[in-house]
């Protein structure tokens, strides 16, 4: 019978052996049974939402690119056809007016992109809102923050369940 003895270095080995097993992603993110965890709708993020706001090609003049992708929960399947809901406070005008707000659907591959203009901060952070509410799946709404008000693009990632 062979005896191991722990040490240091069998213990650094032995993590190093399960980054390589599981991947970086696998220590970042929590174990989850069944698959793609669904996301959380974030506080705020149905500040000033329209229901129904059109699906458009650009929000005012553009400059600033919102983008993203949705898939479904558990298997983590891309969703084509999904409609998103963009807004912001940007440099022509305020998150509760009608031209700050548009929708897009995402393409074959999950994927949705949008152009819009400059987002600005309003209460001291520079942020969009993102919104599915199609009804097939639950209904999320997002809220992400910028790091940086001179940034120029902002991505949003949608992990949905069935309603």
């Amino acid at each position: 019978m062979t005896n191991v003895v722990f040490n240091r270095r069998n213990l650094l080995l032995a993590a190093g052996g399960s980054v390589l097993a599981t991947g970086v992603s696998g220590l970042l993110l929590p174990a989850r049974a069944g698959g793609l965890a669904p996301t959380d709708s974030m506080s705020g993020g149905s500040n000033n939402y329209r229901k129904g706001a059109p699906i458009v090609d650009l929000i005012g003049k553009g400059g600033f690119w919102m983008s993203g992708t949705v898939r479904r929960a558990g298997d983590g399947t891309p969703l084509a056809g999904q409609r998103i809901q963009i807004w912001a406070h940007t440099t022509e005008g305020q998150e509760h007016e009608p031209q700050s707000h548009g929708a897009t659907l995402t393409d074959k591959n999950g994927a949705f992109r949008l152009e819009m203009p400059q987002i600005i901060p309003v209460f001291g952070q520079p942020h969009g809102h993102l919104a599915y509410d199609s009804g097939e799946f639950k209904t999320v709404f997002l809220r992400p923050v910028m790091r940086s008000a001179k940034e120029t693009s902002l991505e949003a990632h949608f992990v949905l369940q069935p309603a």
